[in-house]
């Protein structure tokens, strides 16, 4: 692939939404209907995602942040708590946990694939017992849409009484490897792989749907839960905290009238909660979306597949992430490079990619050295987080880019390697 690179050519974004038509008329038919917020379409748009994913609920939410948040506050998370969130992620997955009052133990990653497990899990447990914190819920994070390794982490957090939170925000339409354990409701297990968001081995599994994301919805998040109760909490918190259901008031001298039935106007609040409602507009672009997933997921595991084809001669200067098993459907593609080999720096990289239109990201500057952990926790010793880090770099990766955009890319870095 020598030659100069092309100055006409399109830029390329690490990521960028897909909008069809038929997503613009879904929009524009709630726009002119009756209902722009709290009406049917998010209703449809939480059954149909439920059923997509095997949940038995799945309940709608502003974003993803969000939807962490409402699953920490689910398990009535607080101070003295801890959650294990592993330090490759986005600021969210720690800061939800911090908004409920709780501590964040951060726990290593493996370098090869940013993915949390067991022994690291462990070792972030026996940190934050050592400081005093109950150890209430593991955060795993399925990263750039690859799941971490379920099994594994749900034995340890059965055997230590411990609730799974599963930040799916990068896996909308991914499976993990393994068998199906069923929990209340459907499993939607194949036999080899389970629908991440199915919560065979969660309590809860947190979903976003960013225009970067697989499906996107502008803004929107989701929860999914075979938990009944933990599905009523959601569903009030939600919504300011409100409380609508008769059989749950407390004051039944205002709640009820004389004939005994409910006045039509009363609700109650328990507790605060959140205006984190989704609204109608934007859960018509996630329903129609959503009908795509499947198109969406083949398309990107057909690009990932030519990019480790292409990239394999850059080996090992340039290399894909490790990969985890199962069936992912691809948010990232990342690459590991060797900056010191390379002789160049990572933002030397990008700044050479742009010019050719290529656009790259960094996910993530490990959470841990954010200054407000590192002043609350002091500096910690995550190496494999820093290892990843230090190597990471995202390349585009979006289901309207052709195979000759991939080349394209390819090209780019093998011009930025000298290849």
């Amino acid at each position: 692939m020598a030659g100069d690179p092309p100055h006409s050519a399109p830029y390329l974004p690490y990521g960028r939404q897909a909008i069809d038509e038929d997503d613009i008329a879904a929009v524009t038919a709630v726009l002119r209907g009756d209902w722009l917020t709290q009406g049917p379409t998010v209703t449809r748009f939480e059954r149909a995602f439920a059923e997509t994913v095997g949940a038995r609920h799945a309940i709608a939410c502003a974003n993803g942040t969000a939807a962490l948040h409402l699953a920490c506050m689910a398990l009535n998370l607080g101070p003295g708590d801890a959650v294990v969130v592993p330090s490759v992620t986005f600021l969210a997955t720690a800061n939800a946990a911090r908004y409920c009052g709780a501590e964040v133990a951060f726990a290593d990653v493996d370098p090869e694939t940013g993915l949390m497990g067991r022994a690291a899990a462990e070792a972030a447990i026996a940190r934050a017992e050592a400081a005093g914190w109950r150890v209430r819920a593991l955060a795993p994070v399925h990263f750039a849409g690859q799941a971490a390794d379920m099994d594994a982490l749900a034995d340890l957090a059965e055997a230590r009484g411990l609730a799974i939170i599963e930040d799916a925000c990068h896996a909308v339409g991914s499976r993990r490897a393994g068998r199906a354990r069923v929990n209340g409701g459907g499993a939607n297990g194949d036999g080899d792989t389970v629908a991440i968001g199915a919560c065979d081995r969660s309590a809860m599994a947190c979903f976003s749907f960013h225009p970067v994301k697989t499906i996107a919805a502008g803004e929107g998040g989701m929860i999914t839960t075979n938990d009944d109760a933990l599905a009523r909490s959601l569903r009030r918190d939600v919504s300011h905290g409100m409380v609508r259901d008769a059989a749950a008031f407390q004051d039944k001298e205002a709640a009820f009238g004389a004939a005994g039935g409910a006045n039509p106007w009363y609700y109650e609040m328990p507790a605060p909660g959140y205006n984190y409602r989704l609204t109608d507009i934007h859960a018509a672009l996630g329903l129609s979306q959503l009908g795509k997933l499947d198109r969406f997921a083949r398309r990107r595991a057909e690009m990932v597949a030519r990019y480790d084809e292409r990239l394999a001669g850059l080996a090992p200067l340039v290399r894909h992430a490790g990969r985890s098993g199962g069936a992912p459907a691809w948010h990232l593609y990342v690459v590991l490079i060797d900056f010191a080999t390379l002789g160049k720096d990572r933002a030397a990289v990008m700044a050479e990619l742009r010019v050719q239109g290529v656009g790259s990201q960094v996910h993530y500057i490990p959470v841990h050295h954010q200054p407000y952990y590192r002043a609350r926790y002091g500096r910690l010793d995550l190496p494999g987080a820093d290892g990843w880090y230090g190597a990471c770099l995202s390349l585009p990766l979006f289901p309207a880019m052709t195979d000759g955009d991939v080349d394209r890319v390819v090209a780019a870095l093998e011009r930025v390697a000298g290849a």
